[in-house]
């Protein structure tokens, strides 16, 4: 008979991972980059075990939100008071923070949502502080978009 595998917390090693989010849509971006963060490619994934990767995105700015999302979208922040809600659009709040704002609402809502998101980090150019980790580059499938006309 064989017997389910579960993995044990001390057997979790967290891997860096390097995303270049350079002419990527920012949906593609947020969950490739969940899907790292969570650990759900792994063939051992254990859904109460947080064994996911670090995940360091560079080239942020240049990132495309598809559509008139960049002027359109808006982000809501509430202080829990009367009238206290406030709103920005993509281009107010920038195009780094819509990444994690986009990867943060595909984490799971549990927790381990807070410890996950911790893991990432998004840089506006492709300079960052994590070389000596040696990440290990990874690319994303880039689709051409109706702009640039489909074949």
């Amino acid at each position: 008979m064989f017997k389910t595998y579960s993995k044990k917390a001390s057997e979790v090693q967290h891997k860096w991972v390097l995303i270049d989010a350079a002419g990527v849509p920012v949906g593609r971006l947020a969950t490739f980059a969940a899907t790292r963060l969570i650990g759900k490619y792994q063939p051992t994934y254990t859904p109460h075990i947080d064994s996911g990767d670090n995940v360091v995105v560079i080239n942020a700015d240049k990132a495309w939100l598809t559509g008139d999302k960049y002027k359109t979208k808006q982000y809501y922040s509430y202080s829990g008071y009367p009238s206290g809600i406030k709103s920005k659009t993509a281009k107010e709040i920038g195009k780094s923070a819509a990444i994690e704002s986009a990867v943060k609402g595909m984490l799971p809502k549990n927790k381990l949502q807070t410890a996950r998101f911790l893991r990432l980090r998004v840089f506006k150019d492709e300079n960052h502080s994590h070389a000596a980790q040696s990440p290990t580059p990874l690319a994303i499938a880039k689709k051409q978009s109706s702009q640039q006309g489909d074949k």
